[in-house]
């Protein structure tokens, strides 16, 4: 099999590697000319034999659509795009009818695995026609992860059902990021009693019901980095946990754990929280409570 992918950053590097290694040809297409294999995307659906696959790894939003909106004037129908970054599931509708009209089959895939999934493999999240999924498959077993199909990938539902699992997917992964950074602060706190809070972390990967490649992740951190003294206490989002609320809403579905962890991330951007100075203004003004005074 020969497939193109358009994306070689972090994940799109790592697939192609992932990919090759598992005897998948891949040609790949990138505007850095360091991690590129040809100069042009008509230089790599040119190289592509028909009908061909070519797998979308770029940056959501403005710039998915530009490459997808490419792909429809240089394939040929029965050729199949495969989005596998992080776009809206919404998105994949506009997308997949699209490329509908010009006869090309689409198919999105929720990815998750960082830059670990070059060695232990991609979690995959695919949406789409069951004959499209089929003939990807030989791509998606040599992503997912060595064992049971079932546990590294899932043909999760029609056009936009992988992308939508993954935004849940991502919601999750925030709140499961801020439950371990409240417990590390809560730690930190007692340091009277308290002296190994990275050794505390490592104990719970094994037997405890909290243990997870989360936890293992934030023990190598801690473990570089006892007490995150390199590190700002900023967090971006990059979208899914606002389209996980977002859903939530429209869905009547409550999600306070999801809903608070993003709204956290936006108080750490926050030199000095207007929300927090007017909390401290009216328990001075019903209470009396002191105030710190500004600089």
């Amino acid at each position: 099999m020969h497939i193109g992918i358009i994306g070689l950053g972090k994940m799109g590097a790592n697939m192609r590697t992932r990919l090759r290694a598992a005897g998948i040809e891949v040609t790949g297409y990138d505007r850095n000319p360091e991690v590129t294999d040809v100069a042009t995307t008509d230089e790599l659906v040119q190289a592509l034999p028909a009908p061909r696959i070519v797998w979308v790894m770029v940056p959501a939003g403005p710039i998915t659509d530009s490459v997808i909106g490419d792909l429809g004037e240089k394939l040929d129908e029965g050729d199949l795009v495969i989005d596998g970054g992080n776009s809206r599931f919404t998105e994949d509708f506009k997308h997949a009818e699209f490329l509908a009209t010009k006869g090309i089959n689409y198919v999105d895939a929720g990815v998750s695995g960082g830059v670990w999934g070059v060695t232990n493999g991609y979690g995959l999240m695919v949406g789409g026609k069951t004959e499209q999924v089929e003939r990807a498959m030989p791509i998606f077993d040599a992503l997912r992860p060595e064992g049971p199909r079932d546990e590294g990938f899932v043909h999760a539902g029609e056009i936009g059902a992988g992308h939508y699992a993954k935004m849940v997917h991502n919601g999750i992964e925030y709140a499961l990021m801020q439950a371990y950074a409240e417990g590390y602060e809560l730690l930190e706190a007692k340091d009277t009693l308290i002296s190994n809070v990275p050794g505390i972390f490592k104990a719970w990967q094994q037997g405890t019901v909290v243990r997870s490649w989360l936890l293992e992740l934030l023990v190598r951190a801690l473990e570089h980095d006892p007490n995150l003294s390199d590190i700002e206490g900023y967090v971006e989002d990059s979208g899914e946990g606002r389209w996980t609320i977002e859903e939530a809403i429209e869905n009547a579905v409550p999600v306070p754990t999801i809903s608070a962890s993003i709204f956290a991330r936006f108080v750490s951007r926050q030199d000095d929280s207007p929300a927090m100075k007017a909390v401290a203004a009216l328990r001075n003004q019903f209470g009396g409570h002191e105030v710190k005074k500004a600089d």
